[in-house]
């Protein structure tokens, strides 16, 4: 079966990216970038919403846990909501889930801008907040695998990398315009204004922009692979999850594994250190914001380079090279804290560089599953290990800190040291055809 598909592929017309491919990629990007947007905004609001959604006597480290807390709870409900978008994605399309879970997180931002606070409703309030975050949590477990996987199934197997890798920078461009966004609030409003109004307008132009995405994925088409599973009628009676856990245990604790890495490099150095800039090193907010634009515009940048990089020198040796770098640069940042500004800045920026390195995840994911559970297996590891990982991180640093200021270095250099274990697996030197794997065959490379 190999050496067929080996033949199959070698008799495939090579193509480059046409414009089809472009408009597919530049929407789905869009869309992730405006969707992430809306999830990861909260972090940056963290230390205001702790002040304003919780009693103002609560000790300041109880309220900052409780407000990491509420965030968390969007990391616990991915995995139900992945499940279930990803179900129907196998069933009856990636475009249908594909836009519908961009509307389930439009609608909950847009409600968090509104929302009342503990001054005004009491114990309400949190509740609510809680609330607008499961329902985030529950879109954004569709979303990701279901963005990866749409694109993954579109673009040439040549170019399999960098269409991957440049959704991925598309999705990561959502924190950076949160970070943006993040940096013009607190450049043009007081302090005073920020508590009394203005923390509201980041969330209600998330949830304006998010229906604007809704309505542009209507002009994107279905993927040619799940077209020729409906048609072959490969998708039988069974549950698609039933057949991961049965069939994939191996292939869903690999890309649960990856996915932990990526959780640390993505929550800890991106999301969770402004504030601890701001808490532990006391640099002051603007600084600390600015930087993280930095490190997240190269991020974005890194995973265009990582995806280009895959198809050119293979998958495993990119890994390697991109989690050695990630270990590297984030014990030269995180211990050369304050610094000066100018040290703060290039340092960051050079380790949100290597954490583009996370465009492996989704490379080496959506391939290591065949395409009739594809979207099921991919969402289930995924959101899974996010949940555990990525949801209980910032609770686990904040109570890590008060022990060992620098427990964000640790945390990122140890599973920085696992990326580059998984690397020499053979799940991540697997071959990329889509429609190959759509065949039932998958190729080594």
């Amino acid at each position: 079966m190999i050496s067929q598909a080996n033949s199959n592929a070698a008799e495939a017309p090579q193509r480059l990216l046409d414009a089809r491919d472009y408009k597919t990629l530049a929407l789905s990007a869009l869309g992730g970038t405006l969707e992430f947007y809306d999830f990861v905004i909260y972090v940056f609001f963290a230390t205001v919403l702790s002040a304003l959604f919780f009693p103002v006597d609560m000790p300041d480290w109880l309220r900052q846990l409780q407000t990491f807390g509420i965030f968390a709870a969007g990391y616990l409900a991915r995995p139900l909501g992945g499940i279930v978008i990803a179900h129907f994605g196998d069933r009856l399309g990636r475009k249908r889930m594909f836009s519908l879970s961009i509307f389930l997180m439009a609608a909950p931002t847009l409600v968090i801008g509104l929302l009342p606070t503990y001054a005004a409703i009491g114990v309400a309030a949190p509740l609510l907040l809680l609330a607008m975050r499961i329902l985030q949590g529950a879109a954004i477990g569709g979303e990701m695998p279901g963005a990866w996987v749409f694109v993954a199934e579109h673009v040439p197997s040549q170019r399999y990398g960098l269409g991957v890798g440049t959704l991925t920078a598309g999705i990561t461009g959502g924190i950076l315009l949160g970070s943006l966004v993040a940096v013009a609030i607190n450049a043009h409003f007081s302090a005073e204004q920020i508590h009394d109004h203005a923390w509201r307008i980041p969330f209600i132009l998330g949830g304006v922009f998010g229906l604007v995405s809704v309505y542009l994925r209507r002009f994107l088409h279905e993927t040619p692979v799940f077209k020729e599973l409906a048609q072959r009628r490969r998708q039988d009676a069974e549950l698609p999850i039933k057949t991961v856990l049965r069939d994939h245990r191996g292939a869903a604790l690999y890309v649960g594994l990856l996915t932990w890495v990526l959780s640390a490099a993505i929550v800890v150095v991106v999301l969770y250190t402004p504030t601890y800039l701001q808490k532990v090193h006391h640099v002051p907010a603007t600084l600390a914001l600015q930087a993280n634009c930095l490190a997240t515009l190269t991020l974005t940048l890194g995973c265009i380079l990582v995806g280009w990089a895959t198809d050119r020198f293979g998958t495993r040796a990119v890994m390697l090279v991109g989690w050695a770098g990630l270990f590297a640069s984030s014990y030269l940042f995180y211990t050369s804290l304050p610094g000066n500004s100018a040290s703060l800045v290039w340092q960051y920026g050079l380790v949100g560089l290597f954490v583009g390195t996370i465009a492996t995840v989704p490379i080496a994911g959506v391939r290591a599953f065949p395409a009739a559970v594809r979207f099921s297996g991919l969402s289930f590891a995924y959101n899974m290990s996010y949940a555990i990982f990525g949801g209980l991180t910032p609770i686990v640093l904040t109570v890590w800190l008060q022990r060992a200021p620098l427990a964000p270095a640790h945390y990122v250099g140890a599973v920085a040291i696992l990326g580059a274990l998984l690397a020499l697996l053979p799940l991540a030197h697997r071959g990329h055809g889509m429609r190959e794997a759509a065949a039932g065959a998958t190729m080594p490379r």
